[in-house]
């Protein structure tokens, strides 16, 4: 079957779900746009004709006016409004499995009343396949517009969502919703219906990893490893830029104290790894991440977090030794 009528059968079926209320890419829309326009429909012929020497001298990144005005700012609109859901409804998920102090006694009263094991279960679900059949989408529909113009605007589309942190697939939310994953499916020592297969974890492995299988099956496979101190991460954070780091190396990084957090970062403070400014104060603290790892990595978690509260208790008593300093003029 082809991958337009697999994503049709796939909107048909979230219609009755909780997910139609969320943006998609409009596959068949714009390849209707592809098809529309006369000068790319010639330059595709033209590109399969035997002439070699033409070919390549059309091979240069050629555009075309008509369809990139209306099909990349459609795509990019589209794949804003995609991500912004994604994120939101993985960060709404996360509290029903999730939760401390008055929060946690109201989850665990609620569920005296009402069972959300089976709702996280489908929500999860339908997250994992609305991520990837979007993330294809895109990347089919973007190869598709190559091969009509013969050109590698596609291409350095894609790289362009890249830099601005709208690919799906490197979201550091989905790595997020792959320890969801994870930990709802062996929180009862058994595989939960309808989640086996996307998402599998080696911890053990050189580089440590996290494996997600697409539809098209297709492998993605995520490095758990900080590039600070080159261990697996330990209460782990994603910067604004996607790159993953242990919160205490990322606050290293930065300049800046670990009881103060990542949001009293400077502006000016660069990732490590990309060196793009202003990527700290808006982190995402990997909540699912971490407790994957408390759970399959005890004896590692125990020991990473005694050495952190080390450090953090030097530092608290640095700081309040200067503030003392400070105060009475000594």
């Amino acid at each position: 079957m082809k991958f337009g009528e697999t994503f049709k059968e796939y909107l048909l079926k979230e219609q009755e779900g909780s997910i139609n209320n969320c943006s998609h890419i409009e596959y068949k829309r714009l390849k209707k746009v592809l098809k529309s326009c006369r000068s790319c429909k010639q330059l595709e012929d033209f590109c399969d004709d035997d002439n070699q020497a033409a070919k390549q001298q059309l091979c240069q990144c050629q555009s075309c006016p008509l369809c990139d005005q209306t099909f990349f700012s459609e795509l990019m609109k589209e794949a804003l409004e995609i991500v912004g859901c994604f994120s939101s409804r993985v960060r709404d998920l996360r509290p029903l499995h999730i939760s401390t102090g008055m929060q946690r006694y109201l989850m665990q009263l609620r569920k005296c009343f009402k069972n959300d094991q089976q709702n996280m279960v489908e929500e999860g679900k339908m997250l994992i396949e609305y991520a990837t059949m979007n993330a294809i989408a895109i990347r089919k529909i973007l190869k598709k517009y190559d091969k009509i113009h013969c050109s590698e605007n596609g291409k350095n589309f894609r790289s362009k969502m890249q830099s601005e942190h709208i690919e799906l697939l490197q979201s550091p939310w989905l790595i997020e919703l792959g320890a969801f994953y994870l930990n709802l499916d062996t929180s009862d020592g058994g595989h939960v219906s309808g989640l086996s297969g996307h998402f599998s974890s080696d911890l053990d492995a050189t580089p440590p990893v996290m494996t997600m299988i697409l539809p098209d099956s297709k492998k993605l496979d995520y490095d758990l490893t900080c590039a600070v101190c080159l261990e697996m991460v330990f209460n782990p954070c994603a910067l604004s830029c996607g790159h993953l780091f242990c919160n205490a190396c990322a606050c290293s990084a930065a300049s800046v104290m670990i009881f103060k957090g990542l949001k009293t970062a400077s502006r000016e403070s660069k990732c490590p790894i990309c060196r793009e400014a202003g990527v700290y104060t808006k982190s995402v603290q990997m909540l699912e991440l971490d407790m994957l790892l408390k759970r399959r990595c005890k004896d590692y978690w125990k020991e990473r977090m005694n050495a952190e509260r080390v450090i953090i208790l030097k530092q608290t008593k640095e700081f309040w030794d200067s503030q003392t300093k400070y105060m009475i003029g000594y």
